[in-house]
């Protein structure tokens, strides 16, 4: 079957959100499989401790990086909503205004990362010595690849917004078998540690980057890439802003709930930070077959919705939530059912490790469909132009019921262990889940009564 974007507008809803949607999960399972193979390299070849140490960057990399992801979401709403209004220069307008800001955004994390990595580190209570060197280290070289990675994730939410999600997948996998080879090169041969990895990872992201803006410039639409247009168009940005912003500031705010959280695992040692970092990357494979669902449900509305079809958005959202579902429950415990094997691929030298990470996994595994349907619920209300209720309920429901949890549940002897920090997860997915669809509710009642009086505007 062909696909395109006036396949997100019209036909069958069940099965283009099928075909659209698996080559994201694909790629993003691509994606973790080269962060995996960071990890699985140190941990070969250079031992637990490396992998604690990567492990260590992850939530706080995802702080710092999460407030220009949350642009680039603004970006595919930005170009969806375009594409569903059949508005050709709203769509060029924001074409080439994402992709220097991008560049900007990117060139700003270089030099946050690489002057501040050191000090974040020591703030979050990475243990001092040989641990909180390798982190460092991987942090510097990590974000001086970040303006590609930026380019490659604003150019790749455009193609997905106009209904290429195969491309990126394409451009993923040739990246991610050169970050592999690299990956055994610098570390194997080279004993390079962490600094291979890292350097392995920016060089990949490098070649990504080159491919997608290749193929923007290449289309024959509206989201043809023109090196020579490149400029900040004032409508385009604020349309980004508007909904880019909120979801950036969401992101980094619940990222800062999970560094919180990856500092209380650093207070318990070596063997818990290993643990949880090895339980972390599996957990991801789960997650991204979720949030795949949410991109799906960011751009189907956002088209539909700029192409004033409610009717078809409420489909399409109710469509994305009982997949998700379905695939959370389903990969969620499969994993957690062979948990031990795929923590013994990441740590090869402590037992103790592994079972922190079991103890991790149970928590995070079985009820993981809740983050999925959390997610997906978060990404119909962006493509309909909603995206500060949002996140305000998740700085609540996520960030701050989390941060409390911590200082008074966790805090309490009986409760200060894994299972007593873990726990604190799948409750605030709940928790935020039902107020989230709540309000996607209210708005989508409101947008239907203004819809013959007003033309449908977000938030």
């Amino acid at each position: 079957m062909k696909f395109d974007s006036e396949s997100m507008r019209k036909g069958p809803i069940f099965k283009s959100v099928i075909i659209y949607t698996v080559p994201i999960i694909l790629t993003s399972i691509l994606q973790l499989l080269f962060n995996a193979a960071d990890l699985i390299v140190v941990g070969w070849f250079s031992g637990s401790d490396s992998v604690a140490a990567v492990g260590a960057t992850g939530s706080l990399t995802n702080l710092i990086v999460n407030l220009f992801i949350g642009l680039s979401v603004g970006a595919g709403v930005a170009v969806a909503q375009g594409i569903g209004a059949e508005d050709g220069k709203a769509t060029s307008n924001a074409v080439h205004t994402a992709i220097p800001i991008a560049a900007a955004g990117g060139l700003l994390l270089t030099v946050i990362g690489v002057a501040f990595s050191g000090t974040f580190l020591e703030a979050m209570g990475t243990p001092e010595g040989k641990m909180l060197e390798l982190s460092s280290v991987y942090m510097r070289i990590y974000f001086c690849g970040m303006i590609f990675s930026m380019l490659y994730n604003f150019g790749s939410a455009i193609l997905r917004a106009a209904g290429d999600t195969r491309s990126p997948l394409i451009f993923l996998t040739i990246a991610g078998v050169l970050n592999v080879i690299l990956n055994i090169v610098f570390v194997a041969a080279f004993k390079m540690d962490v600094a291979g990895v890292a350097l392995a990872t920016s060089i990949s992201q490098a070649v990504s980057a080159v491919l997608v803006l290749r193929a923007l410039s290449k289309r024959e639409d509206a989201c043809r890439l023109d090196f020579k247009k490149l400029r900040i168009h004032k409508r385009a940005l604020l349309k980004m802003l508007k909904i880019g912003l909120p979801a950036g500031l969401q992101g980094s705010l619940f990222s800062i709930s999970n560094v919180i959280i990856q500092s209380s695992v650093n207070s318990f040692g070596a063997a818990h930070m290993s643990g949880s970092a090895a339980a972390s990357s599996i957990e991801g494979f789960c997650y991204v077959s979720m949030n795949a669902f949410h991109q799906t449900a960011l751009n189907f509305c956002g088209q539909n919705y700029g192409a004033g079809d409610l009717k078809r958005v409420n489909r399409i959202t109710f469509t994305c939530l009982a997949t998700v579902a379905a695939v959370g429950l389903i990969v969620g415990n499969i994993f957690y059912l062979f948990g031990n094997q795929l923590l013994g691929i990441y740590i090869t030298d402590s037992p103790e490790a592994v079972r922190y990470g079991m103890e991790r996994l149970k928590f995070m595994l079985i009820p993981y469909f809740l983050c999925g349907i959390m997610d997906t619920a978060t990404g119909s209300m962006r493509g309909i132009g909603s995206s500060v209720t949002p996140m305000i309920i998740t700085i609540i429901g996520v960030c701050v019921m989390r941060v409390v949890w911590i200082y008074t549940v966790f805090a309490m002897p009986q409760y200060h262990s894994f299972s007593g920090l873990f726990i604190s997860y799948p409750i605030s997915w709940l928790l935020t889940f039902t107020a989230v669809f709540i309000s996607y509710l209210i708005i989508m009642n409101r947008r239907r009564r203004e819809k013959f009086r007003t033309a449908p505007q977000g938030e």
